[in-house]
């Protein structure tokens, strides 16, 4: 207390000025119009800038709950496309005595996304993996697509718990994808060297194809895993193998594998059937010969 007396002793001067000046300032923006408008513009100004950067922190803090309401958006979007259907032929019917009027715009789903997020991921070795917060009990299985927030192709499951997925990374010197260039439609084949993570290859495009740097590499519609159309990534590079008369294109994944986050699982519902019908087809023609 004390030291309370001997501070207020000693700065009573420069106390009582500040005292004075606060009632002055606030009798003259108090009864002066001009001064209240100009000092009202200069708090606004000044409250103005603090609540910005209040806010630009508290958006940080709430960044991951709006990427996840963003992703939820998203997956809901995805779900709709176009591609993820396949029409319903109903065309062929049996003739009766009248006319029947059949619902020509019927479909059927073919892909499925689910959302999920990236635990674990390496881009670092020659076989790379990314591992899911969803499994089994999720209904995630092998050989479902991995494609990126955006919709660019990450991998392909190759293992499952009830709780977790192993996907292999297109960084995976096993990985092979088909693949088409999206101004000629022409296929080819997706593969990784294991040198840079941020370049693949696209081999099996002939050289009397026109390509260019930039042009598009999409997911082919030739694949029982992964959904057509989606980007893979764009040329960087083009080389001639002059050996065999075919490209080799280096492509500049779509995807920044440094920083994966939020991904869909992709299901193809009709996989097991195009599989069987494979199947059946192959022992059919065997037992032909």
């Amino acid at each position: 207390m004390r030291n309370i007396f001997l501070f207020i002793r000693r700065y009573f001067v420069l106390l009582s000025f500040l005292v004075l000046q606060g009632i002055a300032l606030w009798m003259l923006f108090t009864y002066n119009r001009f001064h209240q408008a100009v000092g009202m513009g200069v708090a606004s100004e000044i409250t103005g800038s603090v609540n910005a950067q209040v806010d630009k922190v508290d958006d940080y803090f709430h960044l991951r709950q709006e990427n996840l309401r963003v992703h939820r958006v998203n997956d809901s979007l995805l779900n709709l496309v176009r591609t993820n259907f396949t029409p319903v032929d109903t065309t062929a019917r049996q003739i009766a005595d009248t006319l029947r009027i059949t619902d020509m715009t019927r479909q059927v789903r073919r892909y499925l996304w689910r959302p999920a997020k990236v635990v674990y991921n390496s881009v670092n070795f020659e076989r790379n993996y990314l591992q899911l917060n969803r499994g089994a009990k999720e209904g995630i299985a092998e050989n479902m697509a991995v494609l990126n927030s955006d919709g660019s192709l990450v991998g392909l499951v190759v293992g499952t718990s009830n709780n977790f997925s192993q996907v292999m990374s297109l960084l995976h010197v096993q990985s092979r994808v088909p693949a088409s260039l999206k101004n000629s439609n022409v296929f080819g084949t997706i593969e990784w060297n294991a040198k840079d993570p941020r370049l693949l290859l696209l081999k099996g495009i002939s050289r009397d194809v026109k390509v260019k740097r930039g042009d598009s590499v999409l997911t082919s519609i030739y694949s029982y895993n992964y959904p057509p159309g989606f980007l893979i990534g764009r040329i960087a590079k083009i080389d001639e193998d002059k050996a065999s008369g075919f490209y080799i294109l280096q492509v500049r994944t779509a995807v920044n594998f440094n920083a994966v986050q939020q991904v869909f699982v992709v299901e193809n519902l009709q996989r097991a059937e195009q599989l069987k019908l494979e199947e059946d087809t192959r022992k059919k023609m065997e037992q032909k010969k």
